[in-house]
């Protein structure tokens, strides 16, 4: 046996245990407890120093990168930096008003328009702000010293999202949403439309999104019912964007595609505003209608209105989407659908003459059937008796 070995082996049997009492059950204990805290290393002894200590699997085994980092992805709530072009002199001005939505659309549009020379935008919106609460602040009068005092061409609103509360009437105070909520609601509307109408400024009014709190979502879409009609009503141009900011079942959801059709964060943490990302697709819609009064550097309304001045004129028009202006002509009869024939002039319904009261009853009877003056008793076409 060689000398060496025979040297451990009489050590590992008499001169260990006394020189090493720990090596018993208190040993065994203290490594069930160096064991169990795995972050403490265990201390090297004599009897390590001789004879080698076996490594367990656990540190022989290649230790793992924890730091290792996922592969970083573009920031989906960072706005691209855009160098504004500067604006020529006689650029046309789009004042942006409204609530703190107004705010950050004001800024989309900014970035929407940064290299358009001839178009500038001018930021007047008011946090807290809305139509409820004018002790707070008054819109319709500001309307008023805007329409005064600044130069602007084309009127761009978002607002709504503070108007969920009581409003002051002439006739008392009434909870949000009910009846007499609505009418005084409505009269603050309507003045504030048929003020920028009569300086001849067309109006943009964004639709408010989803929100994320269900009751004050739906307070919302009812708000935002009464701003469509109204709009409708003073031949102002709405942009309903709810559809552009919902999930595939129609709910509310904070992400979305972008302009580049990239999913991204579309909301702000309240549930209430757009992001950045969100304000430029709000402002891509916009810019559809902008285009209708923007032409050849020159803002101007789109169309003629044939009932200005008449009783007409005030009447509240169905809710077509997108239209104002050119259905106040197909109304008026002034514009046909391309592809009718027009009706020659035997076929109209005659007219009473200016020293008749009435029509002679022998006309009724000499109408063709079928036309609108034949009551249901006219004659019947000789090409009919004919075949008969």
């Amino acid at each position: 046996m060689n000398s060496v070995f025979r040297v451990k082996l009489l050590f590992l049997l008499i001169v260990a245990p006394l020189v090493f009492p720990t090596l018993g059950g208190v040993a065994l204990a203290q490594d069930r407890i160096q064991i169990a805290q795995a972050e403490q290393p265990q201390r090297r002894t004599l009897f390590d120093v001789l004879f080698g200590r076996n490594k367990s699997a656990k540190e022989t085994a290649p230790t793992k990168n924890t730091n290792t980092k996922r592969k970083s992805s573009p920031s989906i709530t960072t706005v691209p930096t855009i160098k504004m072009i500067e604006k020529e002199p006689d650029a046309k001005v789009i004042l942006v008003v409204g609530d703190s939505l107004a705010i950050d659309l004001a800024k989309a549009l900014d970035r929407f328009y940064a290299k358009e020379t001839q178009l500038a935008i001018v930021s007047k919106g008011v946090g807290s702000s809305g139509f409820v609460r004018d002790d707070y602040y008054d819109w319709n009068a500001a309307i008023d010293d805007y329409l005064a005092n600044l130069q602007f061409d084309l009127a761009v609103v978002a607002v709504g999202i503070n108007d969920r509360q009581e409003i002051k009437a002439a006739d008392g105070r009434h909870d949000a949403l009910t009846g007499g909520w609505r009418s005084e609601y409505e009269r603050r509307l309507n003045l504030f439309l048929r003020k920028l109408g009569d300086a001849n400024k067309p109006v943009i009014w964004m639709g408010l999104p989803p929100m994320r709190q269900t009751s004050y979502s739906k307070a919302m879409s009812q708000v935002t019912s009464i701003h469509r009609l109204a709009a409708f009503a003073n031949g102002a141009e709405y942009v309903d964007i709810y559809e552009r900011f919902v999930d595939e079942n129609g709910g509310y959801t904070s992400y979305g595609p972008d302009l580049n059709g990239q999913n991204v964060l579309m909301r702000k943490s309240d549930g209430i505003h757009l992001s950045s990302a969100g304000s430029d697709k709000a402002s891509f819609f916009i810019d559809k209608l902008i285009r209708q009064y923007y032409r050849g550097g020159e803002i101007s309304v789109a169309v003629v209105d044939p009932l200005a001045g008449t009783d007409a004129a005030n009447m509240l028009r169905p809710p077509f989407q997108g239209i104002a202006q050119i259905r106040r002509l197909e109304l008026a009869g002034a514009v046909r659908e391309m592809g009718v024939v027009a009706r020659s002039d035997g076929e109209l319904v005659l007219a009473v003459k200016p020293d008749q009261q009435t029509i002679p009853l022998e006309l009724l009877f000499s109408a063709p059937q079928g036309r609108a003056d034949a009551f249901g008793v006219g004659e019947t076409p000789e090409d009919e008796l004919l075949q008969e």
